[in-house]
């Protein structure tokens, strides 16, 4: 999930209201038509008065979002890299548990202070847990309990398989009694979920 809007959008010599949603990698209208636009297959981002016109290959279209239409072709045009939008940090105590890939695992360890022991410290300021089945969630109360007061534990997990599916992500963080905060695309294959303590218990 990213940012969300009602808006109105023209495209192809129609006009609807409806939901936009710009997300990691695409854009996503739903209304009396559909736009799914890979933000990869964009020529042309600009904005205008209020106005988000996009161009691609397929089609051309107009999102009238408002004060918002300048943020979203910021957005578009400057994407976060995925340690931003993960919240990796230069000397950030980090923890992994699971497979990760070789890749990630290196550019964390040149960015961030690394522990993949499987029992994490209590002083790990992100958690990251690698779960291809729902049997991997079974891990998620005791890694809560290994967070800082305003850590964070990402749960990276396939898209669209049955094995886990995100309710069953959203229930496992909620019966740990964490919150639900934030969505990012973790890879082409893998969503990532972020969960942090309600702040009334930090």
């Amino acid at each position: 999930m990213g940012s969300e809007l009602q808006c109105t959008v023209r495209s192809g010599g129609k006009t609807a209201s409806g939901k936009a949603l710009l997300e990691t990698n695409e854009l996503i209208f739903r209304g009396d038509f559909r736009l799914k636009i890979p933000l990869s297959s964009l020529q042309s981002v600009s904005s205008h008065e209020g106005e988000l016109h996009l161009q691609w290959p397929e089609g051309t279209a107009i999102f009238q979002l408002g004060q918002h239409a300048q943020t979203w072709a910021y957005k578009i045009l400057h994407p976060k890299s995925t340690f931003e939008k993960l919240g990796i940090k230069p000397g950030l105590t980090v923890a992994i548990v699971g497979e990760f890939e070789s890749t990630f695992i290196e550019d964390l360890n040149g960015t961030a202070k690394v522990c993949s022991d499987p029992k994490p410290a209590r002083t790990s300021q992100l958690i990251f847990l690698r779960a291809e089945r729902a049997s991997a969630l079974k891990r998620v109360a005791k890694l809560a309990r290994s967070l800082e007061s305003a850590g964070a534990l990402w749960i990276v997990y396939p898209k669209g398989r049955k094995e886990i599916t995100q309710a069953q992500v959203f229930e496992a963080g909620k019966r740990a009694g964490l919150v639900d905060v934030k969505v990012a695309g973790f890879s082409a294959t893998h969503t990532a979920l972020k969960f942090v303590r309600p702040r009334a218990k930090r």
